[in-house]
């Protein structure tokens, strides 16, 4: 092959990866909503074999960004490699090494909702439909005195954004402001990252039965901590740049998702 083919193969490559990516991304949303219809209609192995599906992908896609991120540090050969001419050899990353560089994630469990193509912004209180934290029974027992709690923090992997993350993003209940994706919660993030603050109805087994949760359905849990009085509530907190924004009152609505009529 020819340093002009070869170089031609490689930037294929590196625009398929992320297609790739991209194309995985929306079978499983499609597969994330079939796994409730399973639900609904009772056939509970079927949702079974789709959720381990879902997890399959999950993985693939993680190696598949792995390798597009590899593609564009240049981790081909020098050109000409292959016809004999030296090239230069990387040492090889020890575990400590690697271990700077990612971290592996394990759901411990998946968050079960009502909500397969639209969920809100923010927990609704007085939501409708049950909303159930599943732990795989290996973790049950450190659920031991969380009903004791009134509130849990719940850290999950926001697993169905597709689009490309942004240092700078328009938060949709604030039209025409611009502001840095740390200052911000969307969802869209380096790390996809999801926490909600949520009410402990009651904990049967490895359940956890809970108020509003703003997930879609079939969403990895990764944690689970309890929501302490004093220590999480700071009284001298502010809005940071909301308090710019005009129509505060209104915008409040928005950001906590409470239906309203104007």
């Amino acid at each position: 092959m020819s340093e002009k083919d070869e170089a031609a193969d490689i930037n294929k490559l590196k625009l398929l990866l992320p297609y790739w990516v991209s194309h995985n991304s929306e079978h499983l949303s499609n597969y994330e909503k079939w796994i409730g219809k399973a639900k609904s209609a009772g056939l509970e192995r079927v949702a079974l074999e789709l959720e381990k599906i879902v997890e399959l992908s999950q993985e693939a896609n993680r190696h598949i960004e792995r390798a597009a991120r590899l593609a564009e540090e240049g981790d081909f050969p020098e050109h000409g490699a292959s016809s004999g001419q030296p090239q230069d050899v990387r040492p090889e990353k020890t575990e400590a090494d690697a271990s700077r560089d990612e971290y592996a994630l394990k759901p411990i469990g998946v968050i079960r909702t009502p909500y397969v193509d639209n969920a809100p912004y923010q927990p609704v209180n007085g939501d409708e439909g049950e909303f159930c934290i599943c732990l795989d029974p290996a973790y049950s027992e450190g659920l031991q005195d969380l009903d004791r709690f009134r509130y849990i923090y719940v850290i999950y992997l926001v697993h169905q954004v597709t689009r490309n993350v942004s240092m700078l993003v328009w938060p949709s209940w604030a039209p025409g402001t611009k502001v840095g994706v740390f200052a911000s919660r969307s969802p869209v993030r380096p790390n996809l990252l999801g926490l909600s603050v949520v009410q402990v109805e009651r904990v049967d087994g490895n359940k956890i039965y809970t108020s509003g949760l703003d997930v879609f359905d079939g969403t990895p849990l990764l944690d689970i901590k309890p929501y302490i009085k004093d220590l999480d509530s700071k009284d001298d907190a502010n809005l940071g740049w909301v308090e710019d924004l005009e129509d505060q009152e209104h915008l409040m609505l928005h950001i906590k998702g409470i239906p309203h009529d104007y």
